[in-house]
């Protein structure tokens, strides 16, 4: 091993094997894939990524803002590229497994997939899906005054996993749900502020799929609920949390799930730097930079941002990277509880496809896998 690298080498049975202090969190869409179809640069860069073995030279994350699946289902997705773990598969409502106090409640679940088994897969025990209330009640548009709903309990919180299939019903039974605290065959009470907890996943406003533009995402439900809400109201929806890129429980659960990987390979050099490598510069590029600003203020360690151009970012958009004079005129995708700093959007590297994006962090960090 050449002195100075910043990967230490270990002697084993005559030869020296490279151990990495940095770890890789891959976005899926735009980056990996754009819907099923595989972006052919994926393939060369899982090549560079494992031994002959099929063993990954380094920890890797797939952190995606997707919340429509099991984790299995997504490993299972993209095992046409490669053999991945469920463990190292990170979906937007990941996170959700440490808000262990709503575990036992009931909960509202939003989305589409198969909701239910989500969230008992989350550790839920009493979920409740949109349909479900709809079939239970199908007079909840003309609210009916005269019961009480017989599939709902006060102690109730609303989860947003991804957006759904009929938005206008469950923006209507979430709106319903959030002004009865949890009944909704009850009248709209305007006491009921602060409302029921609300847990969301997947802020993202746009993703990319087959088609040459994105399409609308979660991120767009949540402005329509928001604004709903206020209208009626005159006041803001709150969230309890609000998890998937860029917020920062996202980037502390994905770091926990590298050094969990270097751990179970007895990887003994610590992992003192993330590469983020996504294609969304209000998501990937925000997230990972403001998780880094958070890592400068508490310990050594760092997140860089890569940005690749096979998906939501386009280079040869006119307005495809805020920066200098122009980035106070541009339009922030991001949530409204995130506020906007031109610093956050400034990506560190700027890559063609994800397979630039391994040979550029290979080349940063002097590892040369042999």
């Amino acid at each position: 091993c050449e002195t100075g690298t910043e990967a230490m080498c270990r002697r084993t049975t005559g030869t020296w094997l490279l151990l990495p202090s940095f770890g890789f969190l891959f976005d899926i869409d735009g980056v990996l894939v754009r819907g099923r179809t595989p972006i052919p640069a994926a393939r060369a860069a899982f090549g560079k990524l494992v031994n002959p073995q099929g063993q990954f030279l380094v920890p890797v994350v797939f952190v995606t803002n997707a919340g429509n699946c099991l984790r299995q289902k997504k490993a299972e997705q993209l095992s046409h590229l490669l053999g991945i773990s469920q463990d190292q598969v990170m979906m937007s409502h990941s996170p959700l497994r440490m808000f262990k106090r709503y575990h036992k409640k009931c909960v509202l679940v939003s989305g589409q997939g198969p909701l239910l088994d989500i969230a008992q897969d989350l550790g839920f025990c009493q979920p409740i899906t949109i349909d479900t209330l709809r079939e239970k009640r199908p007079l909840l548009d003309a609210v009916d005054h005269d019961r009480r709903p017989n599939v709902l309990v006060s102690e109730i919180s609303v989860v947003l996993f991804g957006e759904p299939v009929r938005w206008e019903t469950s923006l209507q039974l979430i709106i319903d749900v959030l002004l009865t605290s949890g009944y909704p065959g009850n009248p709209y009470g305007q006491e009921n502020y602060p409302h029921i907890p609300v847990l969301a996943c997947n802020m993202d406003l746009m993703w990319v799929a087959e088609a040459q533009s994105p399409r609308f995402g979660h991120g767009t439900f949540m402005v329509c609920l928001e604004n709903i809400y206020k209208k009626i109201t005159g006041k803001d929806l709150k969230y309890e949390a609000l998890m998937g890129k860029p917020s920062r429980l996202t980037y502390q659960y994905a770091e926990h799930l590298i050094r969990a990987q270097a751990l179970q390979r007895s990887w003994e050099q610590p992992i003192q730097t993330l590469y983020a490598v996504g294609d969304n510069v209000m998501t990937d590029v925000y997230g990972a930079n403001l998780y880094n600003r958070y890592l400068q203020e508490s310990s050594a360690a760092r997140c860089r941002s890569v940005l690749v151009c096979t998906g939501v970012y386009d280079p040869h958009s006119e307005v495809a990277l805020p920066s200098g004079d122009s980035v106070a005129e541009n339009v922030f995708h991001g949530h409204r509880d995130f506020s906007f700093d031109p610093a956050l959007v400034e990506p560190d590297h700027i890559v063609p496809d994800v397979d630039a994006a391994v040979d550029l962090v290979f080349q940063l960090e002097n590892f040369a896998p042999r």
